[in-house]
């Protein structure tokens, strides 16, 4: 196993170069990329290898119907748009996987089915970095990513989660973005703004 670093160009199409993207070419996402992005993302770490977030894969007319009524108004086109939509949510009861996916603790479904306020702040905070590492991945597989958080929860939850009890943390817009589909960079910040070394 290498521990050398990734290339300039790998860096660029992660980070660096990568834009947030309003706009879609008319291009389908193939079957086997659709597994290969969370095959790819799924190994990133969560705390305890918790893996809290839950993916539905909004592709067809229908599933954007279903979905329409919740967005912003200035988020419904471009996702209507988008050959793919991610609603990232959260499993609130993901530490029943935890006996398969960390049995290196065997008390820790209990740890968490007992504390349910830090159950929830655990898994949502791991679902956000599940959420992040799917757009990474995205990046790696040479697609754009558009995410966004202007849209009802309880909305989308109402009507993709009923049975199961997810709750939707934020959405991804997902494809080959179009040119000029991107807004100017914006600023960041310096090191100094946002760094502390202690």
């Amino acid at each position: 196993m290498s521990n050398s670093a990734i290339s300039d160009a790998a860096i660029a199409q992660l980070f660096t170069d990568a834009h947030t993207h309003n706009g879609w070419q008319d291009r389908a996402i193939d079957n086997a990329t659709l597994h290969q992005l969370y095959e790819v993302a799924k190994w990133a770490p969560t705390s305890m290898n918790i893996s809290p977030a839950r993916f539905v894969f909004v592709i067809g007319a229908e599933g954007k119907a279903r979905l329409k009524p919740a967005l912003a108004a200035g988020n419904v086109d471009k996702t209507m748009a988008a050959p793919l939509t991610v609603i990232v949510a959260t499993d609130p009861k993901f530490y029943e996987q935890l006996p398969v996916l960390f049995p290196a603790y065997p008390n820790a479904r209990e740890m968490y089915s007992k504390q349910p306020e830090w159950a929830a702040e655990t898994g949502f905070r791991n679902s956000s970095m599940q959420g992040a590492y799917l757009i990474l991945a995205a990046r790696a597989l040479g697609l754009d990513c558009g995410p966004m958080s202007g849209f009802d929860n309880a909305k989308v939850d109402a009507e993709f989660f009923s049975q199961n009890g997810y709750r939707s943390n934020f959405l991804i817009n997902i494809g080959y973005g179009s040119v000029g589909s991107t807004n100017p960079r914006g600023p960041r910040l310096a090191f100094e703004q946002a760094i502390q070394i202690v």
